[in-house]
């Protein structure tokens, strides 16, 4: 198994992943992950178990839905990207549409990046569904 498409370097994105594929991208190269997902949406996985069992670190940061995205949120994901910015890292939810609204609010809010290019490089992350409401919070900026 190879790692996703990456949407900037040493960053992939991606849904959830099937719990027999943690080893094979510790394999590929993965260091880290972040999960999305709330636990009220994996009843009975523990996926921490899973992926910290294959060797890779892992970080729980619950987006439920738009609601969520909020400037603490997308604070606390930059600092899991600053925590492992020289090492491969895998950012998941069920679709990659939460992780597109981060990479988008943060790339905007802590990098400086003009509200087109961050909404782009959401896409990349797979940035769909959310984008009317990353729009909003970028205007409200």
């Amino acid at each position: 198994m190879s790692l996703p498409e990456a949407y900037a370097p040493l960053r992939y994105a991606a849904g959830q992943i099937s719990h027999d594929q943690w080893p094979a991208l510790k394999q590929a190269g993965l260091a880290a992950v972040i999960n999305l997902r709330p636990d009220s949406e994996q009843p009975g996985v523990d996926e921490a178990a899973l992926v910290r069992a294959a060797g890779l670190a892992y970080h729980a940061l619950p987006i439920a839905s738009g609601d969520d995205l909020d400037r603490v949120r997308v604070a606390h994901f930059a600092e899991l990207l600053q925590t492992h910015a020289e090492q491969p890292l895998l950012i998941h939810c069920a679709s990659a549409n939460r992780v597109g609204a981060l990479v988008a609010l943060h790339a905007a809010w802590h990098q400086g990046m003009a509200a087109e290019e961050a909404i782009a490089l959401g896409r990349r992350a797979g940035l769909l569904g959310l984008e009317p409401c990353v729009r909003e919070l970028l205007a409200d900026a």
